[in-house]
């Protein structure tokens, strides 16, 4: 039986994926610090390690035939204590150093579309401008940079593959995620005002399947973007309210007056204790509406197979 180790198991795109590798009858090592609500009632091996200490992934990834690496620290806020650049950057090039040593086989790095230029003008694929501009969001450009780790560790001889999913959302979200607070926020009614933009969604049943398609069809070295479909802010808010047979936010600020408040509300969550949900960099990603390819995500779903059993690339809420 193969082991497989899962960084950041216990996060959004972990207790889903981790699940289906246990339903392909695989032995599952989680490494982290711990096993999140997903996965403690799973037949997971739990190994301590933190992808900023080389030392505790040579031992997490002793003896695993395949890493799929999902830690990343994601921000709205730039990166005031460098651990975004910690995470994403220098943690994504120790693990995949790890995995090199170790004799990992099949190595997938989960990136994001963040590490292409959103602001591209027509359609993001694959051979479009990467996130390399000074003024690009710290995340974007990290998401690149942790890209570039991993290749320097291909052109050493290991075996990786890279995804680069679009806005995840869908269940199992017990963090939950920002999008998870925008959502229960929508569902309670309590949202105030839309905000002008729209973005690409991906459901994350359909990242963990695009994950391991790229295991099986990947090619060494390249990139696979993973959309799902392009839903405006206010969609989205009719969606949850009409699901959750609530009112919709009546008021939908153009984004020029959305970023004139958008310092004012992150001074306000500062002073609440909270995370800022709609700052400076969330904006700059719905301003883009970035129009996302998925065409060579779906050649690697060329054996016959039912439908269900490849990626919807959907917004499912929507359906």
């Amino acid at each position: 039986m193969s082991l497989v180790a899962v960084t950041g198991a216990s996060g959004f795109v972990g207790g889903v994926l981790v699940p289906m590798l246990l339903g392909q009858g695989r032995q599952v090592r989680a490494v982290g610090r711990r096993l999140g609500p997903a996965l403690e009632a799973l037949d997971v091996e739990l190994a301590p390690a933190d992808v900023t200490d080389p030392d505790s992934l040579a031992q997490a990834l002793a003896g695993v035939d395949t890493v799929f690496h999902l830690v990343a620290r994601i921000s709205l806020v730039g990166d005031p204590d460098g651990s975004v650049w910690g995470v994403n950057v220098d943690g994504a090039g120790n693990v995949a150093r790890a995995a090199r040593e170790t004799g990992v086989r099949r190595y997938l790095h989960c990136s994001s579309i963040h590490a292409f230029d959103l602001d591209t003008e027509g359609t993001i694929d694959e051979t479009s401008p990467r996130s390399v501009r000074e003024d690009l969001p710290a995340y974007d450009r990290s998401k690149f940079a942790g890209e570039e780790r991993v290749r320097a560790e291909v052109a050493q001889g290991l075996d990786a593959v890279i995804v680069n999913p679009s806005g995840i959302i869908g269940p199992g979200d017990h963090g939950p995620s920002r999008m998870g607070h925008v959502f229960r926020s929508l569902f309670a009614g309590t949202t105030p005002a839309n905000v002008a933009g729209a973005f690409d969604w991906v459901d994350v049943r359909d990242v963990a399947q695009g994950l391991l398609a790229a295991e099986t069809s990947g090619r060494t070295g390249e990139n696979y973007l993973l959309p799902g479909h392009r839903v405006t802010v206010a969609g989205m808010a009719d969606a949850c309210a009409k699901v959750a047979g609530v009112r919709p936010p009546r008021v939908t600020l153009p984004m020029w007056a959305a970023e004139l408040a958008a310092p004012l509300g992150e001074w306000q969550a500062r002073r609440a204790g909270q995370e800022p949900l709609f700052t400076k960099e969330a904006l700059h990603a719905l301003r883009s509406d970035p129009d996302v390819s998925g065409a060579k995500a779906c050649l690697l779903y060329t054996s016959p197979s039912p439908r269900d059993q490849r990626p919807n690339l959907v917004f499912r809420l929507l359906l």
